[in-house]
């Protein structure tokens, strides 16, 4: 008895111990392209429901997380009612975090939203008051949360946890802890995921805190280099907007290569000094396309990002329909 109670207790700590995070991308562009805009689903593996990262395309990036096979999971055999683009919008998505209230970070959470199941969305009370007062409110859309003016279809429950403290996310399994950020004068937001003891950071749009004239990286390096020194970081997602080249008076809250790499060596800092973030991935996203022709922001990026690596992180950029698994 003693054995077979052993076994279990050691089987039960395997299994947390392997438990770690599935990303898909549902969009990865800052702008301009209304069916690919910013947007992640994050899961613990050992849960079922998924938990939204801003939300600015959303059932575009299912059908094409689909076509990669990115949900397994979901058949046409095993949708009905619903079609398997339907079956995961409404039935494995547990949750959504909206990092700021500009448009291209929650334009997929707002269109979608008739054809929506019950579900909570977590966001700063600027952002909450953002969708409340701005976007659903009977005017732009009907209003499909639980609080606000006129009719409330209370699709959405909006929820406002206070900066820095620990909540629960719904159905998830996961912790939430939110974070501010500065956007060239709009509040934006970071979230620390955690769940079993291990934790995935996203951060909403953010300016360098030198341009910004604001200490909320320093902050948030902070709280990151604790979890890089307990082993616990499994990965982050943040924004590289421009590439290098573009005047500080023209990023309005955002980064480029050189400013993410001079912010991650304050991060490196802060997480035990030279070689401590090294292997750590660090996903980029929001990067803006451009319609001129022969530009490519994205490689331009990508290369500016490797040439002034000496941190020895891994830079990913995901496209739309990728999963990662951490």
């Amino acid at each position: 008895m003693r054995n077979t109670m052993l076994a279990l207790i050691l089987a039960c700590s395997t299994s947390q111990a392997m438990a770690g995070f599935d990303v898909v991308a549902l969009g990865v562009h800052g702008g301009v392209e209304e069916g690919n805009l910013t947007s992640y689903l994050i899961r613990s593996n050992d849960e079922k429901l998924y938990f939204g990262l801003d939300a600015g395309s959303v059932l575009p990036g299912i059908s094409k997380a689909l076509e990669k096979g990115a949900f397994p999971q979901v058949t046409v055999a095993n949708s009905a009612p619903y079609t398997p683009q339907g079956a995961v919008f409404r039935n494995l998505i547990g949750g959504y975090f909206i990092s700021h209230g500009h448009l291209d970070h929650l334009a997929g959470l707002i269109i979608s939203s008739p054809e929506d199941s019950h579900k909570p969305i977590y966001g700063t009370a600027d952002t909450i008051g953002t969708l409340r007062q701005h976007y659903f409110n009977g005017k732009v859309w009907p209003n499909f949360t639980d609080a606000g003016s006129g009719l409330r279809i209370g699709t959405y429950r909006l929820n406002a946890p206070r900066p820095a403290q620990r909540f629960s996310i719904g159905l998830t399994g996961l912790d939430g802890i939110i974070y501010p950020l500065s956007h060239g004068g709009t509040p934006s937001s970071m979230i620390l995921l955690s769940r079993n003891n291990e934790s995935f950071a996203f951060f909403g749009d953010t300016g360098p805190d030198q341009v910004e004239k604001a200490k909320n990286l320093e902050a948030v390096w902070r709280v990151l280099g604790d979890e890089v020194k307990a082993r616990r970081l499994k990965g982050m997602i943040i924004e590289t907007s421009y590439p290098d080249g573009v005047p500080d008076s023209q990023l309005f809250g955002h980064l480029t290569p050189e400013w993410l790499l001079k912010e991650l060596k304050v991060f490196e800092i802060a997480s035990g000094g030279t070689g401590s973030l090294k292997g750590l991935t660090v996903i980029i996203s929001h990067v803006k396309p451009s319609l001129k022709a022969g530009v490519d922001p994205e490689a331009e990026i990508a290369r500016q990002l490797e040439k002034g690596n000496d941190l020895g992180v891994k830079f990913v950029r995901m496209q739309q329909g990728d999963k990662m698994e951490f």
